[in-house]
């Protein structure tokens, strides 16, 4: 009952967290012509929010370790409301993407929460079941949030959207302040934490593991910088077809990740993360030839797409937990490294992507490519560290 309770907690922080990266989506265009400046500089706040996110991760993760999990994550709430209360009061676009940074520097901070309150619960193919459901709410968070996020700014302007994630916020904090979190087991606070997280990444199974995750984020990402420009600006989309899309993207998501909790305990995890990210190759595959082919239709860049998402549903939660599972350190130092990392990939691929911003779907199909077979090749390299393992332990 208490991890099904904690495990709530942590679907509900990664939801506001992720919240943040789709909910404006569909008010890109609107922000623009609000505010003095251009569509790409707007369409940078995506990149922006995810370098917030990744600045601090290792430093909550710490932090984390050493005042408990219940105050870093009411700390990093705090932040985010602070941050997404005060973006609709922005006079330019140089403020309202400072205010993004900020608004990333607390939804960092909520995300590694999330994820160590799942890792402090449960350990194996459990911790891939319930990373699975974080899995879900990270995609609903982009379906749903691009939804409401539509619905706000057709009835009450792009503003609102930023005083909605404002009040969750405050919402959950709230509701944190009546829970009692599960008993973690207790590590050094003498051994300094960035040796430890430099041990960590220099340890081959981990870093494999947490490079294919990283990778198959980096495909959401790529779509979501440059998407609403290319369905709203070729496609002549309205803000509120863009908002449905968050849908089917939904809908793909959880396909994925309920996959993960029925068939990842029989099967194994290499295999599936091998299956999801053979699912992601073929549907940024489909995507490109459809961007070269048949450009005139857009079904043949967001249908692949869901297809994509189921692969990455798929991959993603299982990815974290052989990170986890296979770092040479305990404790909530894995999660947070992988994070950062994470964070870090999609912020570097979302400024790639937003250099790549036009009407034509071609130059984020290939970047999507490229990101998938970079993830394969991770996959493969998990197999052999797996292999190499066994091999010693047999020894």
């Amino acid at each position: 009952m208490k991890n099904s309770t904690t495990l709530t907690l942590a679907c509900c922080s990664a939801f506001l967290a992720q919240v943040g990266i789709s909910s404006y989506l569909p008010a890109v265009p609107a922000i623009a012509h609000a505010l003095p400046g251009a569509e790409d500089h707007v369409a940078l706040a995506l990149a922006i929010y995810l370098v917030g996110m990744a600045l601090p991760m290792l430093l909550w993760g710490s932090l984390g370790e050493r005042f408990g999990r219940k105050p870093v994550l009411l700390a990093a709430l705090a932040v985010y409301a602070s941050a997404s209360a005060a973006i609709p009061s922005a006079f330019n676009v140089e403020a309202f993407l400072s205010l993004r940074l900020i608004q990333g520097l607390g939804a960092g901070g909520v995300s590694v929460m999330a994820r160590v309150l799942v890792r402090d619960s449960f350990s194996g193919a459990l911790l891939a079941k319930g990373l699975s459901w974080l899995g879900m709410t990270f995609v609903i968070a982009l379906g749903v949030g691009q939804f409401v996020g539509s619905l706000l700014l057709v009835t009450f302007g792009w503003e609102a959207i930023f005083y909605g994630l404002a009040i969750g916020a405050v919402v959950l904090m709230v509701v944190l302040q009546r829970v009692e979190f599960p008993m973690r087991a207790k590590v050094d606070l003498s051994v300094c934490a960035w040796r430890t997280y430099v041990l960590i990444v220099r340890y081959p199974p981990f870093l494999h593991a947490a490079l294919a995750g990283g990778l198959g984020y980096g495909v959401i990402i790529a779509f979501n910088t440059c998407a609403p420009l290319i369905l709203q600006g070729r496609f002549e989309w309205s803000a509120a077809q863009y908002g449905w899309l968050g849908w089917p993207i939904s809908a793909a998501y959880l396909v994925g990740a309920l996959m993960v909790n029925r068939f990842v305990a029989r099967t194994g995890r290499l295999m599936m993360m091998g299956w999801g990210v053979t699912l992601v190759l073929a549907g940024t595959t489909v995507m490109l030839l459809g961007s070269v082919f048949a450009s005139e239709l857009a079904v043949l860049l967001w249908l692949p797409y869901c297809l994509a998402i189921v692969g990455q549903s798929m991959s993603y939660p299982i990815s974290l937990s052989l990170a986890s599972d296979e770092s040479p350190v305990s404790g909530s130092y894995a999660m947070a490294l992988s994070g950062f990392m994470h964070q870090w990939m999609a912020a570097l691929i979302g400024g790639v992507a937003s250099l790549l911003v036009s009407q034509q779907a071609w130059p984020l199909s290939l970047l999507c490519v490229a990101l998938a077979g970079g993830a394969g090749m991770c996959v493969a390299r998990c197999r052999a560290d797996q292999n190499a393992l066994r091999k010693i332990s047999s020894i």
